[in-house]
């Protein structure tokens, strides 16, 4: 994944403290479990509001690829280097104004991004909801779950 990603140019940020009493992301097996992200930068908050008041759905569609790239991290940080990713399902909320229905393209971000990265490896099952409030006023959140194979559990071939 490390190699996929720097040569897209892509640099993963570093993995935010968790807000609560959770942990970033859990593996167990092949399976990665990343907690729902917001759209951090620097442990900051990027922005806030509802998509379709105070943020565009452009700019919540991008905010939600910022959140695909704090799961990225999360599962490099839990697994380390790994020979393959699949991404398995995609669950996002959007903190939605009244009469925004258009969810599904806001999370589309996060799922382009997957897609860039890993291929057909990154088309995955997806659920979108839109809510009224997400924590700490973001305006998107995104969970992901990975199925991933260790680097050092990979067939060699010679």
């Amino acid at each position: 994944m490390r190699e996929r990603l720097a040569s897209l140019g892509i640099t993963l940020p570093a993995v935010s403290p968790p807000k609560g009493v959770y942990v970033p992301a859990v593996r167990s097996g092949r399976h990665v479990q990343v907690s729902g992200q917001v759209p951090m930068r620097d442990g900051e908050l990027i922005a806030t509001g509802r998509v379709g008041a105070e943020v565009t759905p452009r700019q919540a569609r991008e905010l939600s690829r910022q959140c695909a790239l704090a799961a990225l991290a999360a599962v490099d940080a839990v697994a380390g280097p790994v020979a393959s990713v699949r991404v398995v399902k995609v669950v996002g909320y959007v903190s939605s104004a009244d009469g925004f229905l258009d969810q599904a393209e806001v999370v589309a971000g996060a799922g382009e991004l997957f897609l860039t990265v890993f291929g057909d490896a990154g088309r995955h099952a997806c659920s979108v909801v839109g809510v009224g409030r997400l924590p700490l006023g973001a305006p998107v959140e995104i969970e992901v779950l990975f199925e991933v194979v260790s680097a050092e559990a990979a067939p060699r071939f010679r």
